[in-house]
C-alpha cells in the first residue's frame, strides 16, 4: 500500500499550497481531492490577496503570472450612499493588496505540480480518516470503483467546511464557534471593466453593496439579499440597477453593464473550530474556519495557516523538532480571531440586519463619518485589511 509523510485532504489552495511548500524541502506528500480537477477550478471565489499571500507564491517560485496579471492595489474605499470614505492603506501601511483570483491561483499552483513531483489524485470518493489518534493514521477512498489507502505520519485536512477531516475529530475535544448571518451575498460576474480602480464597500439604506474586479476587463459585483430570495428571480438588469442605486451616484456613473458570466447566492457565516490539531491530524483553511467575504480574509488565512504548518512540518521531519507541530493550533487560531474580529466588525457596519432600527442606522453613520476623518480609524482598518504579521 502507498505510504508518504503527509496526506493532504483537499486540492483547493490551501491544500496545494502546502503541498508544494513541503515538496520544497523534500518532504513526501500526497493531495487527495473528491471532485475533479476542472471542477476545482470552476469555482467562483476570492480577488484579494494579502502579502501573506503573495509572499508564499514568490517563495515558491510561482509568481510570475500573479505579478503580470495581477493588479496591486494601494487602497479600497468604504461608501455611505453620499461620498467614497478612501483608505489608503499603503500610506497607512507601507504595503499593497494584490487583486488575483482564488481560481488563478489555483490555476498555477495545480500547472506547476507535475514538475515539482506534487502528486495530486482527483476524484477521489468516499474519503476517510483512520487511526489520527495514533503516530501511523491512514486515509483510505475509492476511484475507479477500487479501495485505495494512503498510509502516512500526518494528516492534513485542507478539504473544506463541508470536507470529512473536521468531522474526523471526536465531539469531546472539539469546540465550534458559529455565526450565521441572516443575508447572502447575490453577485454577478461580467466581463465588463470595473467602475472604479479599487474597491467599493458601499452602506445604502437599501442593504450592501461592493464592487471588485478580477482584471481591467472583468467586474465582480455584489448585493446583500435576505436568504429567502432566490437567484432566478434577479434578471442582469434587476442586479445592475441595485448595484447603481446602492453604490451610489458617482460610481454608478462609471458602472459599465454587460451579461452575466456567473451569478450565485452565498450564504454568510462566520465559524471556528478549535483546536485545529488532534494527534496526528491538522486542520488548515475552511476546514478550521470560516469568515463572511467582507473583510477579504478567507483564502488569506488559509495562506497564513499553511505558513505555519508547512514550517512546523519541516521542522519536525529535518530537525525531529516537536514545539511546532505542538504549538500550530494555538499560534494560527491567535491569528484567526483577529481576522474573524476584523471580518465580522465591517459586516456589521456596512451591513443592514433585519433587527437593526433607526438608532443602529444612524450609528452605522457616525461610525462612518468617525472613519472619514480619523487618520487613527483609517489606520486601523487598513493595517488589519492588508493582513496582520505572522
Amino acid at each position: 500500500m502507498p505510504r508518504t509523510q503527509v496526506a493532504i485532504i483537499g486540492a483547493g489552495p490551501a491544500g496545494l499550497l502546502l503541498g508544494h511548500l513541503l515538496r520544497a524541502e523534500g518532504i513526501d506528500c500526497i493531495v487527495i481531492e473528491r471532485v475533479s480537477g476542472d471542477y476545482v477550478l470552476g469555482r467562483i471565489r476570492a480577488g484579494v490577496l494579502e502579502r501573506v499571500t503573495t509572499d508564499l507564491m514568490e517563495r515558491l517560485g510561482l509568481a510570475g503570472r500573479m505579478n503580470r496579471e495581477g493588479l496591486p492595489h494601494d487602497g479600497f474605499n468604504l461608501a455611505d450612499g453620499e461620498r467614497l470614505i478612501r483608505i489608503d492603506i499603503a500610506n497607512l501601511t507601507g504595503q499593497q493588496v494584490m487583486v488575483y483570483g482564488q481560481t488563478e491561483i489555483t490555476k498555477d499552483l495545480m500547472d506547476a505540480a507535475p514538475e515539482r513531483g506534487l502528486e495530486i489524485i482527483y476524484d477521489a470518493a468516499d474519503v476517510a480518516l483512520h487511526d489520527i489518534e495514533s503516530d501511523a493514521p491512514y486515509v483510505t477512498f475509492t476511484k475507479d470503483g477500487r479501495a485505495h489507502r494512503i498510509d502516512a505520519r500526518f494528516i492534513c485536512g485542507c478539504d473544506g467546511f463541508h470536507g470529512p477531516s473536521r468531522q474526523a475529530i471526536p465531539a469531546r475535544v472539539g469546540t465550534a464557534f458559529e455565526l450565521v448571518y441572516p443575508f447572502g451575498w447575490l453577485g454577478i460576474l461580467s466581463d465588463v471593466p470595473p467602475c472604479n480602480h479599487e474597491l467599493i464597500y458601499a452602506n445604502h439604506a437599501r442593504g450592501f453593496a461592493l464592487a471588485s474586479m478580477r482584471s481591467h476587463t472583468r467586474s465582480r459585483y455584489y448585493i446583500d439579499v435576505p436568504l429567502s430570495e432566490k437567484v432566478e428571480d434577479w434578471s442582469d438588469d434587476r442586479i445592475w440597477d441595485e448595484l447603481a442605486i446602492r453604490l451610489g451616484p458617482d460610481a454608478a456613473a462609471s458602472m459599465t453593464r454587460g451579461p452575466s458570466i456567473e451569478k450565485s447566492i452565498a450564504p454568510l457565516r462566520s465559524f471556528v473550530f478549535e483546536p485545529m490539531q488532534h494527534g496526528s491530524l491538522f486542520l488548515a483553511g475552511d476546514a478550521a474556519h470560516i469568515v463572511p467575504p467582507t473583510g477579504a480574509k478567507g483564502l488569506n488565512l488559509a495562506a497564513s495557516d499553511v505558513a505555519y504548518l508547512s514550517d512546523a512540518l519541516t521542522g519536525y521531519f529535518k530537525r525531529n523538532a516537536q514545539d511546532g507541530i505542538a504549538g500550530y493550533s494555538e499560534k494560527a487560531l491567535a491569528r484567526v480571531w483577529k481576522s474573524e474580529r476584523f471580518s465580522w466588525s465591517l459586516t456589521k457596519l456596512m451591513h443592514r440586519f433585519p433587527e437593526d432600527g433607526a438608532f443602529e442606522r444612524r450609528v452605522q453613520l457616525a461610525e462612518l463619518d468617525y472613519i472619514a476623518s480619523s487618520t487613527a480609524a483609517q489606520k486601523s482598518i487598513a493595517e488589519n485589511y492588508v493582513g496582520l504579521p505572522l
